[in-house]
């Protein structure tokens, strides 16, 4: 039988943190502050979907601030900690009980006292012509973030849940009119924001529809084909922009047994963002929280970096707490 290395001859980093968003380069900026030996994985482009969003208002410190440009800020910033990266992707989460293990899609095996699992989620598309092509020119997944750009345009908010009819009344507020655009004849959120949507004059709703082309110029997004269910009547609307809520999944195709989730899939944490399995925690949009905003998935890294920290500092000897003692007490 192979003898099983002692810990001492296996490399292991303090915090292993999985995705490159907001909230994974926000832990890593704090858990180098923190003096731990850190490493972040990111299949991807640093940044998340913030890096290909074309512009962000509400991020404090910039008044205006292009989505890439945002996010090589946070790119930079990890980096001049000297934060290791890795480029690559990972299959597999294992948990332990001296230490956590991370598998590469190469085949090689991190460990780590501890795991930050921010590999964020993705808006659930449509998949119809012209939404990819022009996200960031008139296709938004997010009013918070993009409603301002529309002020006294005309939108349409497609879905028929909570988010869409909550943001329809949000847009409605900052546009000149907001058709409301559903696949089915009644919608699915709560009677309360019916009646609000009901109420609204700046609102229009569409029952029974669905948009099958989204149209553009060369400013953007200029206007939508629709298709009625029930008639199959095809017809054109003009709009500056299309809102897309038809569903938001958490990444967490990796979330190991043991961790608790809610019915959607989000990660459910304690208030330092720790799962139910220890030295394991969970940041940013895969973690189950009240809003998706880039601003609370950079606060979730920073909590979870400095939990993380005081947790692997706490399985060290006596005496070697200084670094994050000194970083929790800022």
């Amino acid at each position: 039988m192979q003898r099983q290395p002692e810990m001492a001859e296996i490399e292991i980093y303090d915090v292993i943190i999985i995705g490159g968003g907001p909230a994974g380069l926000t832990a890593g900026i704090y858990a180098k502050r923190a003096a731990l030996k850190a490493v972040l994985i990111e299949k991807g482009v640093p940044g998340g979907q913030v890096a290909i969003t074309k512009g962000v208002e509400n991020y404090p410190g910039f008044i205006d601030i292009g989505g890439f440009e945002l996010s090589d800020k946070f790119f930079q910033h990890a980096k001049c900690y000297d934060l290791e990266t890795i480029r690559e992707e990972v299959v597999a989460i294992e948990p332990g009980i001296d230490f956590h293990s991370v598998r590469l899609s190469s085949g090689e095996l991190l460990n780590a006292h501890s795991i930050i699992m921010a590999a964020g989620g993705t808006s659930r598309r449509l998949n119809v012509a012209g939404e990819i092509e022009n996200f960031g020119k008139g296709v938004s997944y997010c009013a918070t973030c993009d409603g301002f750009f529309f002020r006294d345009k005309i939108v349409c908010v497609v879905g028929g849940g909570d988010t869409a009819l909550e943001d329809a009344l949000y847009l409605a507020k900052i546009t000149r009119h907001v058709y409301l655009i559903h696949r089915r004849d009644e919608f699915r959120a709560s009677r309360i924001l019916q009646q609000r949507i009901a109420a609204d004059p700046n609102i229009e709703t569409i029952l029974n529809t669905v948009v099958t082309e989204i149209k553009a110029n060369e400013q953007g997004v200029c206007g939508v084909c629709l298709k009625n269910l029930q008639t199959s009547e095809d017809k054109d609307l003009e709009v500056d922009g299309v809102f897309i809520f038809v569903g938001f999944s958490p990444n967490s195709a990796l979330v190991p047994r043991g961790i608790k989730t809610s019915t959607t899939g989000y990660v459910l944490t304690d208030e330092s963002c720790e799962t139910a399995i220890p030295g394991i925690f969970a940041a940013g949009d895969l973690r189950q929280n009240y809003a998706k905003q880039i601003v609370i998935a950079a606060s979730e890294g920073c909590i979870a970096a400095l939990a993380a920290a005081r947790y692997v500092e706490s399985r060290k000897p006596v005496g070697k707490h200084s670094a994050i003692e000194r970083e929790t007490a800022r």
